[in-house]
């Protein structure tokens, strides 16, 4: 398995200087130099974009439902690895918490030695979710393209009066002829079909 590379850029968001600092140096102590620092969660969505950090760690010391719900508004709109340390929690929290898509969420545990693996771990989690969604994704549309792919040959079936054999061999041959994929040409008969309809 690979390990996280030190050029990543990280921000930290900690209202408490003190745990910051202790965040800081456990990521200056694996070698990660690129970090910044902010204690206010006010604007901290346009800093995000600005600041296009590859990884994101919060620290919320007691969290309150309002900040919480803050929060996972925020992770939900971009798609980062994300480690989040708290010292107190409930079931709700956590399961809403991995709802917005954070990565590691840590409670009372929050030491210097145990920033890197924790960042580590969110990266390769964030990793390993990001390949399952892509590959979710492309399932969905390989099956898609397979529906439209099927009912293009039904109707070169019943109107050209094709077997199954023929009318996928004609869809393949224009989709070459044409240098466009067989879903898309597949997807020129159902349209047009549906004009003539």
């Amino acid at each position: 398995m690979s390990t996280v590379t030190n050029d990543l850029t990280i921000l930290v968001i900690d209202e408490n200087a003190i745990r910051a600092s202790i965040i800081e140096e456990g990521l200056s102590e694996a070698g990660h130099l690129n970090v910044k620092v902010i204690h206010e969660m006010q604007g901290v969505a346009r800093l995000i974009e600005t600041m296009d950090p590859d990884v994101i760690i919060i620290d919320i010391e007691n969290p309150n439902r309002d900040m919480m719900e803050h929060m996972f508004q925020l992770t939900r709109m971009i798609s980062r690895p994300i480690a989040m340390f708290v010292d107190r929690s409930d079931t709700a929290a956590i399961e809403a918490a991995v709802d917005a898509g954070v990565s590691a969420y840590v409670v009372d545990g929050l030491k210097k030695e145990r920033v890197k693996p924790i960042l580590d771990m969110a990266v390769s989690r964030f990793n390993a979710f990001s390949r399952l969604q892509r590959e979710l994704a492309e399932a969905r549309n390989a099956l898609e393209e397979r529906k439209v792919i099927e009912r293009a040959k039904g109707i070169l079936m019943k109107m050209r009066g094709l077997s199954e054999e023929q009318a996928f061999a004609l869809l393949r041959q224009t989709a070459m002829n044409e240098k466009k994929k067989l879903a898309d040409i597949a997807q020129s008969v159902v349209t047009a079909a549906g004009m003539l309809l």
